[in-house]
């Protein structure tokens, strides 16, 4: 009896083992099977194909301004308050034409009281010079002591000074009657107005601006992966969106010797030839650059012609705005990589995301035309940039509206 109540503890021993066997691999089937569920899905990205835009030109195409060569201030050079104002906004002027007059009784008051000293001046002037002479001749009389004569001498020599004060005091005064009427120092025409009738202006204070007329400009900033293919004295071709199918020379004047702080782009003035009538200031233009005369330096053509192949070799490619990232302080793009293009690297069959840097060759409103750091046929994000990290796993969709991101 014993014996056979010792078996059954024994088996109902091995029953509870394997149960806990059992249900120690069904929680390690679930944890796997839960590690596995967790496994995050491929991101889905919008991207495209680019291609070569087919045009070596476009990366030297700029767009620009057209200016007038010299634009200045107009300006009193005395204070006072605005009586009258003879041109507005856009008229043309002549060298030597009134446009503005200040209040002038204060000036006139200063004018008449100046020419008053003038006049008193100038009669002590000649009461000194009586006594002076009078008193010359009575010392060749010895009537008069020598000290007597001395005095005499220095008072006509200070009033001659005074005299002189106060001609250059009355000559100041006139000048400064003159001042309260503004003449156009140059012809031009008149682009901007900053003071208005009855306003108190300062010496100095702009009232109009003027564009003198003569030579017109187009200005263009220029971004530092093209400023090799530039050089001064070069030529390039000029078109006008007002005036289509028409085209003008220009030759660049001047070239900003360094970048400005903000767009880190090169200020360049380009001299327009032949400027007709119907070119006005603030059209916007499109300078295409032509290359390097045969004058320029040996430097400046060992670079254009290393920009001119390097610009053959990569090509230039037209991508939406949005696609454009930074990495630190250089423009960049989100490019898909293929599963296969790197070996050993990421998950097979799965595409990844790689940061490229690019140089940017210009920027349109809506797109940019990168010069280097794409392939044709690479495949570049096109949204939400600023929300994928460098190898992460995704798979592409096409935009939803290709026209809107057509180059």
């Amino acid at each position: 009896m014993r014996q056979q109540s010792h078996r059954d503890a024994r088996a109902a021993r091995l029953r509870r083992a394997a149960f806990a066997l059992a249900l120690a691999g069904i929680v390690t089937l679930a944890a796997c099977s839960k590690k596995e569920a967790a496994a995050p899905a491929p991101r889905p990205v919008v991207a495209v194909a680019v291609h070569t835009d087919g045009s070596a030109m476009a990366a030297a195409s700029l767009p620009g301004e057209v200016q007038a060569r010299y634009s200045t201030p107009l300006s009193f050079r005395v204070g006072g308050k605005i009586i009258e104002r003879r041109v507005r906004l856009g008229d043309v002027v002549k060298n030597g034409q009134v446009v503005a007059r200040l209040d002038p009784a204060d000036a006139q008051k200063n004018a008449a009281s100046a020419q008053a000293q003038l006049e008193a001046a100038q009669h002590s002037l000649v009461y000194a010079k009586q006594q002076l002479d009078r008193d010359q001749a009575q010392a060749k009389e010895n009537l008069i002591a020598p000290a007597q004569l001395e005095q005499t001498t220095n008072a006509y020599a200070s009033a001659a000074a005074q005299r002189d004060q106060a001609a250059q005091q009355a000559a100041l005064s006139k000048d400064q009657l003159q001042y309260t009427t503004l003449m156009a120092d140059h012809a031009g025409v008149i682009t901007a107005e900053q003071a208005d009738t009855g306003q108190n202006v300062s010496a100095g204070q702009a009232v109009y601006n003027l564009a003198w007329s003569g030579d017109i400009d187009v200005v263009c900033d220029v971004p530092e992966s093209a400023l090799a293919a530039l050089s001064i004295g070069q030529t390039a071709k000029v078109t006008l969106a007002a005036l289509p199918g028409r085209s003008f020379t220009a030759r660049v004047r001047e070239l900003s010797p360094a970048a400005d702080p903000q767009s880190r782009t090169y200020r360049a003035k380009l001299t327009l030839d032949n400027a007709g009538p119907d070119v006005r200031l603030g059209m916007t233009a499109d300078v295409a650059l032509s290359a390097a005369s045969p004058s320029d330096s040996s430097v400046n053509s060992v670079a254009n012609s290393s920009a001119k192949s390097a610009a053959t070799e990569s090509g230039s490619f037209t991508v939406p705005a949005s696609a454009l990232f930074h990495d630190g302080t250089q423009p960049a793009v989100w490019v898909v990589r293929p599963a296969d293009s790197a070996p050993g690297v990421g998950t097979p069959g799965v595409d990844t995301l790689e940061l490229r840097r690019v140089t940017v060759t210009r920027y349109n409103e809506r797109t940019i035309v990168i010069g280097q750091g794409l392939k044709d046929g690479e495949r570049v994000v096109l949204q939400g940039v600023h929300t994928v990290t460098a190898g992460e796993k995704v798979h592409v969709i096409p935009p939803l509206h290709p026209e809107d991101f057509a180059s």
